[in-house]
């Protein structure tokens, strides 16, 4: 299965590649009216000025049920309120299966939805799904995940550095690990772009240690359900325990196995993590688990639904159609994990900003 996301640019090198342009969209920060709808020229939250997005109906469509898009649904019903849009929709098809989610988009259209954000299944195939939306005059966001190649057909891609993260993570761990060691890294679908992505980050972590650091192994397609990552983890630890130092985990089911499986046997083998999920952050608070990554779906959600307002009222352009946009990811330790939530609502609203300032053009 698919997880969050592929390499895109950081927010820095994205306003470097689209400094040219015409004026930037103006920012604001004023709350919506009261009940909930922006009356005509209310200024939306951290962003630019939206005049009456009460025509404007946004689905939101990952690829498949997984726990990493749960925050997504009451982020885009907030969204409505906040921006006064005329209706929102979370929205999944019970299968990983790009063609059973084109026929939801479809759906979807029919039934009035005129933006879209989505989290393709296929990352080969679904650029054609993005152009057929296009087509129809309907602005689309990639989020939570971008096209494979260079190029993406949709409007936007708001979603994590995979690369980036799991580098991040590795570097947690190497010097939990005490600089030297044996590391395996466990994540997804080994045919996925973005899990070679995070092998990548792993990799060049592991090679800034000169040799101190060894990856004994590296585990793919354990992110399909919680039970096959159980099984994986724990024919791990009966084969390897022993020899094992650290464990960075680059998907969602087997950190929380990975978390479970050093919590239970007693290891002393240093488990970082990814996402927020309450057995994670409850294996910090007690020292099973060293570290976690968290990523951004509230920000990708919240910001993307923004931004696809202001398209489809046509009060703004992308700049650079197809651009990507890093939603940002953090490291959680014991030091922070109480209060880690706010540098991810900063970010969010360093990402409006920046797109008011750099991606959007509104006249």
């Amino acid at each position: 299965m698919r997880f969050p996301t592929r390499s895109v640019l950081p927010g820095v090198v994205a306003a470097v590649v689209l400094a040219s342009g015409t004026a930037a969209c103006t920012y604001k920060n004023s709350g919506p009216e009261s009940g909930g709808q922006a009356a005509p020229g209310a200024r939306t939250g951290g962003g630019a000025e939206l005049v009456d997005g009460s025509r404007t109906k946004v689905a939101l469509v990952p690829g498949g049920a997984h726990p990493y898009f749960q925050p997504w649904k009451a982020a885009v019903t907030t969204a409505r309120k906040t921006y006064g849009l005329g209706a929102v929709t979370f929205d999944e098809t019970a299968e990983w299966d790009q063609q059973k989610q084109n026929n939801l988009l479809s759906t979807l259209a029919a039934r009035g939805y005129n933006s879209f954000g989505v989290f393709g299944v296929s990352p080969t195939d679904i650029n054609s799904t993005f152009a057929d939306l296009r087509s129809q005059g309907f602005p689309v966001a990639s989020l939570g995940s971008c096209p494979a190649g260079d190029k993406d057909e949709a409007d936007f891609c708001l979603s994590t550095d995979v690369e980036l993260a799991a580098y991040k993570a590795s570097k947690a761990a190497i010097e939990a690990m005490g600089g030297r060691g044996t590391l395996v890294h466990l994540t997804g679908n080994n045919v996925d772009a973005n899990t070679q992505l995070r092998i990548k980050g792993v990799a060049r972590a592991v090679k800034e240690t000169g040799g101190k650091v060894k990856l004994l192994q590296t585990i793919t397609d354990i992110d399909t359900d919680l039970q096959t990552a159980q099984k994986a983890v724990s024919d791990l630890m009966a084969a390897k325990g022993d020899r094992i130092t650290g464990i960075v985990a680059t998907a969602y089911n087997p950190a929380v196995a990975a978390a479970d499986a050093v919590s239970t046997s007693g290891s002393k083998a240093k488990v970082i993590a990814i996402d927020d999920d309450a057995k994670i952050l409850s294996g910090i608070e007690q020292g099973t688990v060293t570290a976690t990554v968290v990523q951004n779906p509230v920000g990708q959600a919240e910001v993307g639904t923004w931004a696809l307002a202001l398209l489809q009222t046509k009060q703004c352009t992308v700049r650079s159609p197809g651009v990507e946009v890093d939603s940002g990811s953090f490291v959680v330790t014991k030091a922070n994990v109480s209060g880690y939530d706010k540098a991810r609502q900063a970010k969010t609203a360093q990402l409006k900003q920046q797109f008011a300032d750099k991606i959007l053009s509104c006249g």
